[in-house]
């Protein structure tokens, strides 16, 4: 064991590090050989646009719109004959009818005096006339609450606010996208109407659109809110509570409004058609895989498919996305310049 300790050992890490030492010298004045086989992958992967198949399908083009109660507004009565108030027929807060006398305005006119001339004498009489005088009675535009601002001996010209007719009855108002308003074009007189916190869905009537400025995102009538961003508002559909109802100014509420239903309709997704009103475009995969622009007509939609009234037939295969104007189409992976991992892979 001594001999070991004392000469095999020492012996055996001397013949290591010199081992190690001729090693060094070799990369030191060598280099190592680091090439390595030519096994890299030619990427080969392409895009491939997803299409689908024109169906088939039941579509209701259903609308719903978040509203607001609101009172209605109070109508003007306006002076229709230029004059002075001779008569006041009602009060302020008297509750009046469609077509009940308000009050009166009397208009004087100077006539001209009458001259005559004694045929004996020569001598010219002059006769002072009457002023031609004109009363016109205004009445109620409608049935309400009247309010009048004019007052007796008031001179007044025509087309001047004298008052006005509150009806105290209520509506509920919300905003229209651009994209609602196209769809409710035609819609029907009434909708369906539910109040937070109130009573059971009714239907409410006369409904109707009105087109108003964009909304400026500060909070209207119609958005108490101002939940509105102040773009892309381009109307408004208002429609009457029943005088049944009960409902408050200010309540939150849903207008549901149902404009036509189409059975067996050949229907797309929106996304494949470029257009959502009458007309609108459409790819269409030719037999060698390529792609042609299509005029289609355009029917009803609910929001996610679109009823195709012509240019399509049930089976045709259309290209689901709109292709982007300039895209790049199919990606060569080989060439770097194109390469897209996400594409290609790696």
């Amino acid at each position: 064991m001594g001999v070991t300790r004392r000469i095999i050992f020492p012996a055996l890490r001397l013949v290591v590090w010199a081992v190690i030492a001729v090693a060094l010298v070799k990369l030191a004045f060598a280099g190592a050989d680091i090439s390595t086989a030519d096994d890299s992958l030619q990427p080969t992967g392409q895009v491939v646009e997803p299409t689908v198949q024109a169906t088939t399908g039941t579509i209701t083009n259903a609308v719903t719109v978040q509203a607001t109660v609101q009172t209605d507004a109070a109508t003007p009565v306006r002076a229709t004959l230029a004059g002075t108030v001779s008569q006041l027929l009602v009060k302020s807060g008297d509750r009046v009818e469609a077509g009940t006398p308000l009050l009166k305005i009397r208009q004087e006119t100077p006539q001209d005096p009458v001259v005559t001339t004694n045929a004996e004498t020569g001598e010219q009489t002059v006769t002072e006339s009457k002023p031609k005088v004109v009363v016109e009675t205004v009445k109620a535009p409608l049935a309400g609450t009247v309010t009048l601002t004019a007052l007796k001996d008031q001179i007044v010209s025509v087309g001047d606010t004298i008052g006005s007719v509150a009806p105290g009855t209520l509506s509920v108002s919300g905003t229209l996208t651009p994209e609602q308003q196209y769809r409710l074009v035609g819609a029907p007189g009434e909708a369906a109407v539910s109040l937070t916190g109130g009573p059971a869905p009714f239907t409410c009537t006369g409904l109707r659109l009105d087109a108003t400025a964009a909304s400026t995102g500060q909070g209207d009538q119609t958005d108490p809110a101002g939940t509105s961003d102040g773009a892309g508002t381009s109307g408004k559909v208002v429609c009457a509570v029943p005088g049944d109802v009960t409902a408050f100014p200010g309540l939150g509420a849903t207008i549901e409004i149902t404009n036509g239903t189409a059975t067996d309709a050949v229907v797309v997704p929106v996304t494949a058609v470029q257009g959502v009103f009458e007309t609108g475009n459409v790819w269409v995969v030719l037999p060698d895989g390529t792609h042609e622009e299509r005029a289609v007509g355009l029917g009803l939609t609910d929001g996610e498919n679109v009823q195709i009234t012509q240019g399509l037939a049930v089976g045709d295969e259309i290209l689901q996305f709109i292709p982007v104007p300039g895209g790049a189409g199919e990606v060569d992976c080989a060439d770097p310049s194109q390469f897209d991992p996400q594409v290609c892979g790696g």
